[in-house]
Protein backbone atom coordinates (compact mmCIF):
# COMPACT_ATOMS: atom_id res chain seq x y z
CA UNK A 1 0.00 0.00 0.00
CA UNK A 2 1.37 3.39 -1.04
CA UNK A 3 1.40 6.38 1.25
CA UNK A 4 -0.61 9.29 -0.12
CA UNK A 5 0.81 12.81 -0.05
CA UNK A 6 -0.55 16.15 -1.26
CA UNK A 7 1.63 18.53 -3.24
CA UNK A 8 0.91 21.96 -4.65
CA UNK A 9 2.59 23.92 -7.39
CA UNK A 10 2.18 26.24 -10.27
CA UNK A 11 2.31 26.95 -13.93
CA UNK A 12 4.20 30.25 -13.83
CA UNK A 13 4.22 32.47 -16.93
CA UNK A 14 6.53 35.47 -17.37
CA UNK A 15 6.04 38.70 -19.40
CA UNK A 16 7.43 36.96 -22.50
CA UNK A 17 4.91 34.11 -22.22
CA UNK A 18 7.56 31.58 -21.14
CA UNK A 19 6.75 28.82 -18.63
CA UNK A 20 8.83 27.98 -15.56
CA UNK A 21 10.16 24.41 -15.20
CA UNK A 22 12.50 22.91 -12.59
CA UNK A 23 15.09 20.16 -12.50
CA UNK A 24 14.85 17.71 -9.60
CA UNK A 25 17.93 15.85 -8.37
CA UNK A 26 19.54 16.59 -11.74
CA UNK A 27 17.60 13.75 -13.38
CA UNK A 28 14.00 14.85 -13.95
CA UNK A 29 12.06 17.92 -15.03
CA UNK A 30 8.70 19.08 -13.72
CA UNK A 31 6.59 22.12 -13.01
CA UNK A 32 7.58 23.67 -9.65
CA UNK A 33 5.72 21.97 -6.80
CA UNK A 34 6.17 20.29 -3.45
CA UNK A 35 4.55 18.81 -0.37
CA UNK A 36 1.83 20.69 1.48
CA UNK A 37 2.91 20.96 5.11
CA UNK A 38 0.47 20.07 7.94
CA UNK A 39 -1.98 22.94 8.43
CA UNK A 40 -0.83 24.68 5.23
CA UNK A 41 -3.26 25.62 2.47
CA UNK A 42 -2.38 24.35 -1.03
CA UNK A 43 -2.10 27.90 -2.43
CA UNK A 44 0.36 28.92 0.30
CA UNK A 45 2.34 25.71 -0.31
CA UNK A 46 2.46 26.39 -4.06
CA UNK A 47 3.81 29.92 -3.50
CA UNK A 48 6.40 28.64 -0.99
CA UNK A 49 7.53 25.77 -3.22
CA UNK A 50 7.85 28.01 -6.30
CA UNK A 51 10.01 30.39 -4.25
CA UNK A 52 12.20 27.56 -2.89
CA UNK A 53 12.65 25.81 -6.25
CA UNK A 54 13.08 28.90 -8.47
CA UNK A 55 13.65 32.01 -6.36
CA UNK A 56 10.56 33.66 -7.89
CA UNK A 57 8.69 35.70 -5.27
CA UNK A 58 6.69 38.05 -7.52
CA UNK A 59 3.60 35.91 -8.19
CA UNK A 60 0.11 37.01 -9.21
CA UNK A 61 -2.51 34.28 -8.90
CA UNK A 62 -4.63 33.96 -12.04
CA UNK A 63 -6.71 30.87 -11.22
CA UNK A 64 -6.78 27.30 -9.93
CA UNK A 65 -5.92 24.81 -12.68
CA UNK A 66 -7.02 21.58 -10.99
CA UNK A 67 -5.45 18.45 -9.57
CA UNK A 68 -4.26 15.02 -10.65
CA UNK A 69 -2.48 12.06 -9.12
CA UNK A 70 0.57 9.99 -9.97
CA UNK A 71 3.33 8.01 -8.34
CA UNK A 72 6.44 9.83 -7.18
CA UNK A 73 9.40 9.92 -9.57
CA UNK A 74 12.06 7.58 -8.19
CA UNK A 75 15.81 8.10 -8.16
CA UNK A 76 16.19 6.34 -11.54
CA UNK A 77 13.31 8.44 -13.02
CA UNK A 78 10.97 5.43 -12.86
CA UNK A 79 7.84 5.39 -10.72
CA UNK A 80 8.31 4.99 -6.98
CA UNK A 81 5.15 3.09 -6.06
CA UNK A 82 5.71 3.73 -2.35
CA UNK A 83 4.18 7.21 -2.70
CA UNK A 84 1.03 8.31 -4.53
CA UNK A 85 1.05 12.08 -5.00
CA UNK A 86 -2.10 14.17 -5.35
CA UNK A 87 -0.99 17.43 -6.96
CA UNK A 88 -2.94 20.71 -6.98
CA UNK A 89 -1.86 23.34 -9.49
CA UNK A 90 -2.45 27.07 -9.82
CA UNK A 91 -1.76 29.46 -12.69
CA UNK A 92 0.47 32.43 -11.86
CA UNK A 93 1.90 35.34 -13.80
CA UNK A 94 5.15 37.05 -12.85
CA UNK A 95 7.22 40.05 -13.88
CA UNK A 96 10.34 38.46 -12.38
CA UNK A 97 12.78 36.92 -14.86
CA UNK A 98 15.81 36.12 -12.69
CA UNK A 99 15.85 32.56 -11.36
CA UNK A 100 17.80 31.48 -8.29
CA UNK A 101 16.76 28.11 -6.84
CA UNK A 102 17.21 27.84 -3.06
CA UNK A 103 16.46 24.11 -2.75
CA UNK A 104 19.60 21.96 -3.31
CA UNK A 105 17.39 19.09 -4.54
CA UNK A 106 16.14 21.36 -7.34
CA UNK A 107 19.39 22.83 -8.67
CA UNK A 108 18.12 24.34 -11.90
CA UNK A 109 15.09 26.30 -13.05
CA UNK A 110 14.55 27.67 -16.51
CA UNK A 111 12.07 29.56 -18.65
CA UNK A 112 10.80 27.44 -21.53
CA UNK A 113 8.66 28.21 -24.57
CA UNK A 114 5.12 26.87 -23.87
CA UNK A 115 5.24 24.57 -26.92
CA UNK A 116 8.39 22.89 -25.56
CA UNK A 117 7.29 22.31 -21.94
CA UNK A 118 5.60 18.93 -22.40
CA UNK A 119 8.63 17.56 -24.27
CA UNK A 120 10.87 18.52 -21.33
CA UNK A 121 8.66 17.17 -18.51
CA UNK A 122 9.82 13.73 -17.32
CA UNK A 123 6.64 12.04 -16.06
CA UNK A 124 3.96 11.10 -18.61
CA UNK A 125 1.17 12.26 -16.27
CA UNK A 126 2.86 15.66 -15.87
CA UNK A 127 2.97 15.91 -19.68
CA UNK A 128 -0.71 14.93 -19.98
CA UNK A 129 -1.78 17.45 -17.31
CA UNK A 130 0.19 20.26 -18.93
CA UNK A 131 -1.31 19.46 -22.36
CA UNK A 132 -4.82 19.41 -20.83
CA UNK A 133 -4.50 22.87 -19.24
CA UNK A 134 -2.29 24.60 -21.80
CA UNK A 135 -5.10 26.19 -23.82
CA UNK A 136 -6.83 27.45 -20.65
CA UNK A 137 -3.60 29.21 -19.69
CA UNK A 138 -3.40 31.06 -23.00
CA UNK A 139 0.09 29.61 -23.60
Amino acid sequence: MSKVTVSAGGVVINRDGLVLVVNQRENSWSLPKGHVDPGEEPLAAAIREIMEETGVTDLQLVKTLGAYGRYKIGLNTGEDKNEWKVMVFFLFKTNQDKLKPLDPNNPEARWVHPAQVDALLTHCKDKAFYKSIRSSCNV
